[in-house]
């Protein structure tokens, strides 16, 4: 019998990717692969952040006939001396390196106090995902240009006098997206029309001009009147009270924030019309929102129920929820943060917590003020909220009739929330008695209930549908959730959803990830209607706390960290920030049990802060994905896990 020869694997098969390779190898962890838009943002960005710091008036988009697209800006031009430690022309280690830039260099004295995020990837990314870039530089009486393709130099660095006649202070780039990397080549006219319409709503006084070549058009947006004017422009609907527009930015007095964060935001309420919803955090659109929307929610909400409180205008049994008040509220808001954290390379979320009371510090105190010296308005605000509270409990106790005719019980250790609305409760699975109890001490009373499982939640792949409530735990789940088990081409009974989130809560080692799977397996066998629906959720604990000395005017703090990476980022945000090495302390939370209730409530449960991640299929179809967990999953399928696991073991992270 003839032996199979090894695989070839040796010390050879290793390979590291290095410069722009991994870009190139997989430019959706970068940027956007639909089109080219993201690549030339990165461009657009950089002259955005000279304007926000002061030093440019001007910038010009040119769509050039031959495909490529053309950036130029009047600020202060990329420096092309030799930097001191890496001895190449910094214009070239900008467009070269992933992680060099501007933008690290916080504080006083720094290039940039505010600018769009640290992600450290930036134009580089444009520069490796084209077949040429030309960057010229004009600074200090000189000008500077080289030429680069799939981010190689292939111009060297030249640079010369400029004429007497033309001086001139800035940065040109043009770029020919390369078409192998995207889907399509053609930019999105009407996203790049609005992006730039953003940017001069965002920085009044400052001019920004689109010209197409091929059709000879040209346009120039320059508003004087900021936001204001850009909300009574977009707005469909007639406002119900004057709009609402502010600012607030903290001193170099305010212990909690750096001075120059805070936020400027314009905020309508039409009774009809779509809204308008806009944010943005140091000039880039965040188009997921994130916690700068919730702080000009929370300020909002906040402010309007103080002013219905104090003038007591509740009618009896009507509670006011954040939503009520947001319903039918438009808004542009534009946050400063110094030190962004945002979900993705393409920074379409903000995730940094202390942005939520950045913002609602200073919207809560602006509004209550406007309100009660306009009481009459303020009036008319309340009444528009308490008229959306009161369709919101109506259609939630049309719901609850309909299935109040069931004569299940619901099990006495399910913790249930006070709501009936069921769009707005959650029902989170907590693994564990300890952690349940903390989770009961942490929730939010109102909108989330809590069911907590004892142990390892039997593994349901191959248990026949009418044998499932045979165990207590998975009857206990069905109850609770008021949905019968089904299968993928059964039309379910989804009126008795008694929650339009189910949320999986396990601990963030091995054995909370083990309980995850099988409670993932459970729903997509049993229930996978709720799957598609978009009902079901998973819940992201953190695994490590650090706690932080004093930061000159900034006080002790606790920081969470989902994993290694983050805890990472943590502990180098913190030696930025000059906290001595070793000063701080690192626990590492053994299970959900370990955090007290407000720990729980910050970390997992608050809707603001937590990090709750929806289930979905994906582009794989329902066969595929029930193949793979068949060989996950089976009992007679050990041959099929061990093959598995060696064809992707070396994908896996271990936690030990």
């Amino acid at each position: 019998m003839a032996t199979k020869p090894p695989s070839d694997y040796s010390e050879s098969s290793i390979r590291v990717l290095k410069g722009l390779e991994p870009v190139k190898q997989r430019p959706g962890m970068y940027t956007r692969t639909d089109n080219p838009l993201h690549v030339i943002q990165e461009v657009l960005d950089n002259a955005a952040d000279e304007a926000l710091a002061g030093h440019g008036k001007k910038i010009k988009v040119t769509l050039h006939a031959d495909g490529s697209v053309s950036i130029d800006d009047d600020g202060r031009g990329i420096p092309f001396g030799l930097h001191p430690e890496e001895k190449a022309p910094v214009i070239e280690l900008v467009f070269t390196r992933l992680h060099a830039g501007g933008k690290f260099d916080k504080g006083k004295g720094g290039a940039y106090s505010f600018s769009g995020g640290l992600h450290g990837v930036g134009v580089s990314v444009t520069n490796a995902l084209a077949t040429r870039l030309e960057a010229t530089s004009y600074r200090e009486g000189q000008v500077a240009r080289l030429v680069f393709s799939a981010g190689d130099v292939v111009e060297p660095l030249v640079a010369r006098p400029q004429g007497e006649g033309d001086r001139k202070q800035g940065t040109s780039v043009r770029v020919w997206p390369d078409a192998k990397y995207f889907e399509s080549s053609a930019l999105p006219m009407a996203e790049l029309t609005h992006l730039l319409r953003s940017k001069a709503v965002l920085m009044p006084g400052v001019s920004v001009t689109l010209v197409v070549e091929k059709t000879k058009d040209s346009q120039t947006w320059l508003y004087k009147g900021g936001l204001r004017d850009y909300m009574m422009q977009t707005l469909t609907g007639e406002p119900v009270i004057p709009l609402f527009d502010g600012d607030g930015f903290a001193d170099s007095g305010n212990d909690n924030f750096a001075e120059g964060e805070g936020a400027q935001w314009c905020v309508a309420f039409t009774e009809d019309g779509a809204p308008v919803r806009e944010s943005y955090v140091n000039l880039i659109p965040t188009s997921a929102g994130g916690t700068h929307d919730s702080g000009l929610r929370d300020g909002l909400f906040n402010a309007v129920k103080s002013f219905v409180d104090l003038h007591s205008l509740l009618p009896k049994g009507v509670k006011l929820l954040p939503e009520d008040v947001f319903a039918r509220a438009s808004y542009v808001l534009s946050a400063k943060v110094l030190d962004p954290q945002f979900q993705g390379q393409i920074k379409e979320r903000l995730n940094s917590r202390d942005a939520v009371r950045l913002v609602s510090s200073f919207v809560r105190p602006t509004l209550e003020l406007w309100l009660n010296q306009h009481v009459e308005y303020g009036k008319k605000l309340a009444e528009l909220a308490i008229k959306a509270a009161q369709t919101r409990q109506r259609a939630g106790q049309k719901v609850e009739k309909r299935k109040g005719s069931g004569v299940a019980v619901l099990p006495g250790k399910l913790t249930d929330c006070e709501s009936r609305d069921t769009a707005h409760n959650e029902v989170f699975l907590v693994e564990g008695d300890s952690a349940g109890g903390s989770a009961k001490m942490g929730r939010d009373k109102e909108s989330q209930a809590i069911l907590p499982l004892r142990g390892k939640v039997l593994n349901t792949w191959e248990v026949e549908r009418d044998r499932l409530f045979a165990n207590t735990e998975i009857h206990d789940i069905a109850v609770a959730i008021g949905v019968d088990p089904h299968g993928p081409n059964d039309t379910p009974d989804l009126t008795g959803l008694r929650y339009g989130k189910v949320c999986i809560l396990s601990d963030a080692d091995v054995d909370g990830s083990h309980i995850q799977v099988l409670l993932l397996t459970l729903f997509f066998r049993h229930f996978p209607k709720l799957i598609e629906a978009g009902h079901v959720y998973v819940a992201r604990p953190p695994l490590f706390r650090v706690d932080a000395p004093a930061r000159g005017k900034k006080p002790a703090a606790k920081f969470y960290a989902l994993d290694e990476g983050e805890l990472t980022a943590t502990l180098d945000k913190l030696r930025k920030e000059g906290v001595k090495e070793g000063a701080w302390s690192i626990s590492r939370f053994k299970g959900l049990g370990e955090m007290n209730a407000e720990q729980l409530w910050d970390t997992t449960l608050n809707p603001d802060t937590r990090r709750l991640l929806p289930v979905q299929l994906g582009r794989i179809d329902f066969a595929q994905t029930e193949n793979l967990i068949t060989q996950l999953m089976g009992k007679g399928e050990a041959a099929a896990r061990r093959a598995l696991m060696e064809l992707h073991g070396d994908a896996v992270e271990v936690d030990v």
